[in-house]
């Protein structure tokens, strides 16, 4: 049996522990989503994890706030969850588990490019990738690379990628530059939607390969509402297009900006002494470490 590669998104995790709590306490306990983080990972771990690693936007700017003014930004962040970044840091760190602190980049590119290095080493069965993020589905490989929605208990494998989307793992950077993302704050391109993306980007693949004249999407077979509008945009935006398309591509080499190591890396050897002072801060019983 080869080894299973665990590649935690901190931020999103952070998130999901957050609004978790939130739901079941109108106010949540200071700390509490750390504490839930924590918790989570230990469970991962007694499930049978031997490869874990977790990446966390250390600060939430990066350098795509540099391209486009409307990228996201840690402004209207709730001040909870921006002020318990650092002591998840620091509480997975006392676990034993490597955190990437990501400034010029950020926690989705660390993971790319943790799953592409871990990908390439013939002892690794299988990497998980574990955030339900659309922009990681253009890392996901076959069953080998995947990503895991631990709030869903969902693997999303190439063929879940396909059937959401619409197109394969190497068109996903283009479909959120054509349709845009409001999470992460870019609005893609007037009156291309989701259906129009994927019917066109179905036979193209790639943004540069749309030809300008829609005559020639009906040559070649496709299929679409609207063609000449939506035509007319991408040929008047298509250098909008581009560069949200930028924007949405992963980087898969983030070592100019933490050096994330390789798989041996990531194997767990155990919690740290410093464990039971982080586990007394975080006001964690007992049975939950």
């Amino acid at each position: 049996m080869g080894v299973i590669v665990h590649l935690i998104d901190g931020t999103y995790e952070l998130y999901r522990q957050h609004f978790g709590q939130a739901v079941r306490h109108r106010t949540p306990p200071p700390l509490s989503a750390s504490r839930g983080v924590v918790t989570s990972t230990l469970q991962l771990l007694a499930g049978g994890a031997t490869h874990v690693a977790v990446s966390v936007d250390h600060v939430i700017e990066s350098f795509r706030n540099d391209l486009y003014d409307g990228y996201k930004t840690s402004e209207g962040m709730e001040p909870e969850i921006l002020e318990q970044l650092p002591v998840m840091q620091e509480a997975l760190r006392a676990l034993g588990v490597p955190v990437w602190s990501m400034v010029k980049y950020e926690a989705d590119d660390a993971l790319a490019a943790a799953a592409v290095r871990a990908n390439a080493d013939a002892r690794v069965d299988q990497v998980q990738m574990l955030t339900p993020d659309k922009d990681l589905g253009q890392v996901v490989q076959g069953n080998r690379v995947v990503q895991y929605d631990r709030r869903n208990d969902v693997i999303i494998n190439e063929s879940a990628v396909i059937e959401k989307f619409g197109v394969t793992p190497a068109s996903i950077a283009d479909w959120l530059g054509l349709v845009g993302d409001t999470a992460d704050g870019f609005p893609g391109l007037q009156g291309w939607g989701a259906k129009s993306a994927s019917s066109v980007l179905a036979k193209y693949i790639h943004i540069e390969n749309i030809p300008d004249d829609e005559s020639q999407w009906t040559t070649d077979g496709v299929v679409v509402r609207g063609a000449a509008k939506l035509a007319n945009t991408l040929r008047e935006q298509r250098d909008l297009a581009m560069l949200f398309k930028k924007i949405a591509t992963v980087v898969t080499d983030v070592d100019d900006d933490v050096k994330i190591g390789n798989v041996d890396d990531w194997e767990w050897r155990g919690p740290t002494k410093e464990l039971s002072a982080i586990a007394r801060k975080l006001e964690m019983t007992a049975h939950e470490q």
